[in-house]
């Protein structure tokens, strides 16, 4: 197995400070072996992205940190307590939106109490609150197919959020939307992990998109995948959303992904 590199501020997160670990998973289908003896930390409250070509596995490791998968070999712990199957630490914002088509803006949102068993009034207490987070105040009782994409995609964050979930997994959930709306989103994201505390895991496709919103980069080669590096961004995160993607380090650090892919891109 390849050596992972770290580039960009190499200080790994002390054990204390992490929220999810992957150790060791491996995840065959078949005779495709998709994962192979992958080892990655999530440190908790920041976001961690998934970067890499096609079908190099990213999905496959989030839904094995959801529990919607089991892995053929290895283990995830969250907050140092093993992953057997889903459970209420763990939320997940789908690409397709997975909204209840014949509910409410609200009663979407507020589904995830709604299962636990929360009043109906703490629960959309709780829904709205998020629903006004996500700046879709004013459409609590619209029906999903009323919405635009982007706004459908904003029902599905809120509802993660509303769960109180510590862990939040997010499978390209921007990119289905416009490049306008996907810009508006990914500095609404930067908003949710500063106050939010909670941990992201995040995959995508973009490179300047994981650049953009991630505390760390996690970049999987092709299959059977494993981390190839690990990224840290740290000189721009602190000015501002509107100066990052004009801050040399921004752009040297896409330059320098896409040096590390290019190869592996058909």
């Amino acid at each position: 197995m390849s050596q992972i590199k770290e580039v960009v501020a190499p200080q790994s997160p002390a054990p204390d400070d992490i929220a999810v670990s992957a150790r060791n998973i491996t995840k065959n289908y078949g005779d495709v072996e998709a994962l192979k003896d992958l080892t990655l930390e999530f440190p908790r409250g920041q976001l961690t992205s998934l970067l890499g070509p096609s079908g190099c596995g990213k999905t496959t490791l989030l839904k094995i940190i959801a529990g919607l998968l089991q892995p053929t070999s290895g283990n995830i712990e969250v907050n140092g307590k093993p992953v057997t199957g889903p459970g209420p630490n763990r939320a997940f914002v789908f690409q397709d939106f997975a909204l209840l088509p014949w509910a409410s803006v609200m009663r979407n949102v507020a589904f995830g109490l709604e299962l636990r068993g929360v009043a109906k009034s703490e629960r959309e207490d709780v829904a709205a609150k998020y629903i006004g987070d996500v700046g879709l105040a004013g459409f609590e009782k619209s029906y999903p197919h009323e919405l635009s994409g982007g706004m459908r995609q904003r029902v599905g964050l809120a509802r993660a959020l509303a769960v109180d979930a510590k862990v939040l997994l997010m499978d390209e959930p921007f990119s289905a939307v416009d490049e306008q709306t996907r810009r508006k989103f990914q500095e609404d994201l930067l908003s949710l992990v500063e106050n939010e505390n909670k941990t992201f895991i995040f995959v995508t496709h973009s490179i300047e998109e994981a650049v953009y919103v991630s505390d760390q980069i996690a970049i999987l080669l092709p299959r059977p995948s494993r981390v190839s590096e690990i990224i840290r961004p740290s000189g721009f995160r602190n000015k501002g959303a509107d100066s990052i993607r004009r801050d040399s380090e921004y752009l040297d650090i896409v330059d320098n992904i896409w040096a590390s892919l290019r190869n592996y891109v058909e």
